[in-house]
């Protein structure tokens, strides 16, 4: 019992940290990585560190696609409609 409440509050308190509580994609990523982890084997925390590396990969792909601008040339104008004609 003494292991899990060290573990327990080691955790807390990194999680409290300033500098590692700004890793977007980190949490999300871990809790699918270490349930996928578990299920594949009980291998939870090693899912858990490779969950939070890609979650934190993947929001940071799409914070640099939401911040990139869009030219107006890469836009592709619409197509014309052709004239109606009567039956």
């Amino acid at each position: 019992m003494k292991p899990k409440t060290i573990a327990c509050v080691a955790v807390t308190c990194f999680a409290l940290m300033p500098g590692l509580s700004n890793a977007k994609g980190c949490l999300k990523g871990a809790v699918i990585g270490g349930v996928g982890g578990h299920v594949a084997g009980h291998h939870g925390l090693i899912g858990a560190a490779a969950g939070c590396a890609v979650g934190h990969h993947m929001a940071n792909k799409k914070q640099e696609n939401a911040t990139a601008p869009t030219s107006p040339t890469t836009a592709t104008p619409p197509a014309p409609t052709p004239p109606a004609t009567k039956p």
